[in-house]
């Protein structure tokens, strides 16, 4: 087997459209989902409650971290093996 071709200045939005694409046809997002069963009585099961958007007013440079929170935290426990339903 050979590795394929890699582009030496590849063109970051249409690599990024090409992953999309083959996330959404393989169905890889709700894969991921099920491939980590929550367990008997949910012991394997991670809940991460969001609150609202802006809960202070306008959006403002500052909501950047709980936004990055938000995302990289059931992102970790997902890669921990825990079920985290999104919603």
């Amino acid at each position: 087997m050979t590795y394929p071709h890699v582009d030496s200045q590849p063109h970051f939005p249409s690599v990024e459209e090409g992953v999309l694409a083959r996330w959404e046809r393989d169905n890889t997002f709700a894969a991921s989902v099920a491939a980590r069963p929550a367990g008997e009585n949910g012991d394997n099961e991670f809940i991460f409650y969001d609150g609202p958007p802006f809960a202070n007013g306008l959006p403002h440079y500052g909501h950047l971290l709980t936004g990055f929170v938000k995302d990289a935290v059931p992102r970790y426990q997902t890669m921990r093996g825990r079920h985290v339903e999104r919603r």
